[in-house]
């Protein structure tokens, strides 16, 4: 299944949560869910600290990476980094004004949802957060993940 679902390509997020259970996570199991009301949906591992961090603050952001962010993406995917607020030292952020949030400087996109929904399948939850906030940044190009590697997009070639 791994192996199959690395040909599809997704775009890179990190999720966030502020507070008390401040945490950082990089997902590509993101999507848009509605427009209207705005909706969208994350997949969490059961065992991952986010599932945690998620269910308890009821908030969470979304930083969409640009193609120069590969560094944050590996930062957040590495299981063995400092947990707590330490993992966001030296890299710039800002708290969402609605969630409190760590939101990625540099990236193309942010989000401040509010945990509306969640469901079990396998291995996974299924947050669902209805969206309180969005912003984007001018700059478009994006970072994706295709095939087991990062790959960058400038919508200035295509």
């Amino acid at each position: 299944m791994r192996e199959t679902m690395a040909r599809f390509a997704t775009g890179v997020t990190v999720l966030s949560v502020g507070g008390q259970h401040v945490h950082g996570m990089t997902a590509n199991a993101f999507s848009s869910v509605a427009l209207d009301p705005p909706k969208v949906l994350c997949c969490v591992a059961h065992s991952a600290v986010m599932h945690k961090a998620i269910t308890a603050s009821g908030r969470f952001g979304i930083s969409i990476l640009g193609s120069g962010q590969e560094m944050l993406a590996r930062h957040f995917a590495n299981k063995d980094r400092i947990l707590g607020p330490e993992q966001f030292e030296g890299i710039g952020w800002e708290p969402g004004r609605y969630t409190q949030a760590p939101l990625l400087h540099g990236a193309t996109a942010w989000l401040e949802c509010e945990l509306s929904e969640s469901y079990d399948s396998g291995d996974h939850t299924i947050f669902i957060g209805d969206v309180l906030h969005t912003s984007r940044a001018a700059d478009a190009s994006g970072l994706l993940f295709f095939n087991g590697k990062f790959r960058q997009v400038d919508p200035t070639t295509a």
